[in-house]
């Protein structure tokens, strides 16, 4: 059978190219056989053992198995494997198959990798974070402990350069011999959730074509509501939360035409034997961090076209097939090319503890495919600060070694070490495997009952084997103090009696949904919670209850008592608060606060709703009006009356209350910014009134350029604008009612030109006014004329 597969063809040529550079990288798609070949090619001639790293514990297990019965042998004996919590490997175990994250274990623990000849990466081009460190440390192994370690990364897509130039290694390619596929669009209906288009597709499928159909969805939930609403077919989940029976019930034939719903863990590395159809959601599920609101979780995206593409090989490995994609055509176009690196979005705690343990805490002394950005590292190193796993210069403590060796998320490792000490270690060796690998319901002991009572073997098993790595007190359960131990910023309160929203301890509001059975509690410690887009509140996922003691116990460190003074609803609020982070526990009004902090709340207030709280007389008003058309048309020393400028001037020390503002005069605050000695000349400059030929002293209106309304009988005989500052006045020239007849800047060409057009106009309505032929020599007035 190995001769049939294209990868045979270049075995010899990968097996020269390390023998000559030490590194390569192997393209090769699904199907052509670089997961079971190549292995047992690269352990020939060697005396070390070679070890495949996989991305998913589901990859390892089932490449172990496929090796093994290529030999005819049981896994354990030539080809053996280890997972968490799973191993199978003997004296004469010369592959072995491991996940990236338990190899970045092992070489924490000794990084010469002694009885190791060779290495191999499979699937780099998924691009997991674990996959991407683990690249970065053994590049690092090679350039300074093992020179004679061989690397091999293979891809089952050809954006490999970057790769190959890090490896140092040429890029050799198997190209897969696959049977023509055919390609149909099947996009939702209007309104139509995903769910229900892929299994009203699955079924159009099955009465069209022939074989096994695989369909892709994001995660478990949806595979779940997929798999209700089919029937008259096999139906097997293939997803990482299952049993290692469940997963291997999807990878073997069966007699009866078998439709396996999977996620992303059947794109690469696994064969689903008699798929002749797929079926493609087009969504995956990836990490995704709400920096913001610090909400690392999972988040639904559209998946790229090099996944679609792999996803659609599926159908044709075999023999003819055809995919099902669940988008319009036109928009094929507009996927992105390649899967975005986890380590650019993932919340990075984990990797930052790795690090740390490695001697290099910000990761620069390593090459890195993509490097892990500044803010998310910064991010995860304060968390690592916050647990004591590293000191204040980043430096791994005793403590963090031990969380790290458990192979936990660094909150995790934290629930066990402390968790174990306060409510035993199977106790919390339970609430932790719990918390690791998702739970079908929202409360956690409702899950954990479930769990016990359907004998979940997978969960059992992790919890045991979490429990004697930890040494632990009396048995107490508590899962609440548990979950809150892992996450103490989610401790949350409940925002109102008969709300199912809750604010946490770290600022962030989240709701329960229905049926959760927590909505009756005050307080809850949240294991999970994301904040799908649009949404201004996240979503609880899994919580405990809690009280306020163990609020109090578990986020000891969150809690502050201080006085705090701030201005709302136009007042001033003064009192001492005791919060748990974002929460307020109490509070109790502050009879003497400190003037300094009421100033600066009260300028806050004055700032937010501005300074007409103060006493605006008109006077105060003008002069603010006239000293901002000096700075427009002057500048300097002319100051620019910004709030903010003229409240540095105000004295706020005696103000208490609103009523108190409305005392504080705003010209004096005014006054105390006129430049000097230049303030004489502010009457030249920007007089309050302006003088016209009939006598009158008129106001100008200085709001935006200078303004003068004026009678225009009073304006006979003025032959040239007036001009303030320099800005040439503008003129609104009224009638005997007091209404505007004419606007101008240009008093002269007004005379010549606009002049006798209004005279017609207003001379028949007013003809006690004097309307003259020749303005700029008639007499200016006030009056009419007589009778």
């Amino acid at each position: 059978m190995s001769a049939e597969l294209p990868v045979t063809a270049i075995l010899g040529d990968l097996g020269e190219a390390l023998a000559a550079h030490g590194a390569a990288v192997l393209v090769a798609p699904p199907g052509t056989g670089k997961t079971t070949l190549v292995p047992p090619s690269l352990a020939e001639g060697t005396e070390g053992r070679v070890v495949v790293a996989e991305p998913r514990r589901l990859a390892a297990r089932a490449a172990a198995a496929r090796m093994a019965s290529l030999l005819g042998e049981p896994v354990g004996e030539t080809v053996g494997y280890s997972v968490r919590g799973d191993r199978k490997v003997s004296k004469r175990t010369r592959i072995e198959v491991v996940t990236s994250g338990l190899l970045v274990r092992r070489l924490q623990h000794d990084p010469e990798l002694p009885g190791v000849s060779t290495v191999l990466l499979d699937e780099c081009h998924e691009r997991h974070l674990d996959a991407d460190l683990l690249l970065a440390l053994l590049l690092d192994v090679r350039a300074g402990l093992r020179d004679d370690l061989r690397l091999l990364a293979t891809s089952a897509t050809v954006a490999a350069d970057r790769l190959a130039t890090l490896l140092g290694g040429p890029v050799l390619t198997a190209h897969a011999r696959t049977f023509p596929i055919e390609h149909v669009y099947a996009p939702p209906s209007r309104n139509e959730r995903i769910e229900a288009c892929v299994a009203r597709t699955i079924h159009k499928a099955l009465s069209e074509a022939d074989g096994d159909v695989l369909a892709f969805l994001p995660g478990a939930a949806e595979i779940g509501r997929v798999s209700n609403m089919l029937s008259g077919v096999e139906v097997f989940p293939l997803h990482g939360r299952l049993s290692a029976a469940q997963q291997d019930a999807a990878l073997r034939p069966g007699k009866h035409r078998r439709v396996v719903l999977a996620t992303a863990v059947a794109e690469s590395s696994l064969t689903v034997p008699g798929v002749r159809i797929v079926v493609d959601s087009g969504l995956a599920r990836v990490p995704r961090v709400d920096h913001r609101r610090g909400l690392p979780g999972l988040a639904t995206v559209r998946v790229s076209a090099a996944v679609a593409d792999q996803r659609a090989g599926r159908a044709g490995r075999e023999a003819p097939g055809r995919v099902y994609r669940c988008w319009a055509q036109h928009e094929q176009a507009s996927l992105p090319a390649y899967p975005e690196p986890e380590i650019r979005t993932a919340e990075l705690a984990r990797l930052a503890l790795e690090l740390a343990c490695w001697s290099t805490p910000d990761g620069s002394g390593l090459a890195w495919w993509d490097p892990p950005g500044e803010g998310a590292l910064a991010a995860g190193q304060a968390v690592l600060r916050a647990l004591g796993a590293t000191d204040d210069g980043g430096e791994v403590t005793e403590r963090g070694r031990r969380m790290a060796a458990l192979g936990l998320h660094p909150r995790l490792a934290r629930a066990l070490l402390d968790g174990a000490r306060q409510v035993g270690a199977r106790s919390a060796a339970e609430v932790v495997a719990l918390l690791d690998n998702g739970a079908s319901l929202t409360d956690v002991d409702a899950e954990l009952r479930r769990l016990r009572d359907t004998g979940d073997q997978r969960w059992r098993r992790e919890a045991q084997r979490l429990a004697k790595l930890v040494d632990g007190g009396p048995e107490k359960p508590d899962s609440a103090l548990v979950v809150a131990l892992a996450h103490p910023e989610r401790l949350a309160r409940r925002r109102a009696a008969g709300t199912p929203v809750y604010l946490m301890a770290g600022g962030t509001a989240a709701e329960l949904g229905p049926g959760s059975g927590l909505t009756d509690a005050e307080w809850l410690a949240i294991g999970e919670a994301t904040r799908d887009p649009g949404r201004t509140n996240g979503i609880i996922r899994l919580a405990a209850r809690a009280d306020a003691e163990l609020a109090e116990t578990a986020g000891a460190h969150l809690l502050s008592e201080a006085d705090e003074v701030h201005w709302s609803g136009g007042d001033l609020v003064a009192r001492r608060v005791r919060r748990l982070g974002a929460i307020v526990l109490s509070e109790r009004p502050l009879r003497d606060p400190d003037p300094a902090m009421v100033e600066e709340a009260v300028r806050d207030g004055l700032r937010r709703e501005g300074l007409g709280l103060l006493k605006w007389t008109e006077d105060a008003t003008r002069l603010r009006q006239r000293l901002g058309f000096l700075h427009r048309a002057v500048g300097e020393p002319w100051p620019d009356l910004t709030d903010e400028a003229i409240l540095s001037t105000v004295d706020l020390s005696r103000v208490r209350k609103r009523a108190d503002l409305a005392k504080i005069d705003a010209g004096t605050a005014l006054r105390a910014l006129l430049p000097w000695p230049e303030a004489a000349k502010l009457d030249d400059l920007a007089p309050d009134r302006l003088e016209v030929p009939s006598g009158s002293k008129i106001r100008v209106d200085y709001r935006d350029e200078p303004v003068l309304a004026v009678k225009l009988q009073e304006t006979f005989g003025w032959r040239e604008t007036p001009k303030l500052a320099g800005v040439p006045v503008v003129l609104h020239l009224l009638s005997p009612a007091g209404r505007p007849a004419a606007v101008t800047a240009d008093l002269e060409s007004f005379w010549r030109n606009g002049y006798h057009a209004v005279r017609a106009d207003l001379r028949g309505r007013y003809p006690r006014h004097p309307w003259p032929e020749d303005p700029m020599t008639a007499q200016p007035t006030r009056r009419v004329k007589p009778r």
